[in-house]
């Protein structure tokens, strides 16, 4: 079991930056390979980014490439998001997860078994 609480969102204009973390709670956090995923409002739930559970491969949706970076500290048993030249369509609830198959990572909802209750970002233009 583990549970996730994420953190840093909150209102920015656009080209500002934002870092929202993860705190996952459990022993067995540096297996889990982790997602960032976000709901803008009357829009499905997207991929945005995630990395394997050893922190050695990342990806990104395309929309966020070049902007946006995940990174991860298992001692802290958090993972990060730093979002560079935001944009007012990356307006959304940002929601991370965690994906058992730690060596890999996927861009598939169905793949993370936990999930946060999400942290909003709004983005002002």
């Amino acid at each position: 079991q583990v549970q996730l609480v994420e953190s840093g969102g909150g209102l920015v204009q656009a080209g500002g930056s934002l870092r929202l973390s993860c705190a996952a709670s459990g022993r067995t956090f540096s297996g889990y390979a982790m997602g960032w995923f976000r709901q803008a409002p009357g829009k499905e739930r997207e991929f945005v980014a995630a990395i394997t559970s050893s922190g050695g491969y990342t990806g990104y949706a395309d929309s966020v490439k070049g902007r946006f970076t995940i990174s991860r500290d298992n001692a802290k048993n958090t993972v990060y998001l730093q979002m560079n030249s935001l944009k007012p369509e990356d307006t959304a609830v940002y929601y991370c997860a965690a994906d058992p198959r730690g060596r890999v990572y996927s861009t598939r909802m169905s793949a993370f078994d936990y999930w946060g209750q999400g942290t909003q970002v709004t983005v002002s233009s």
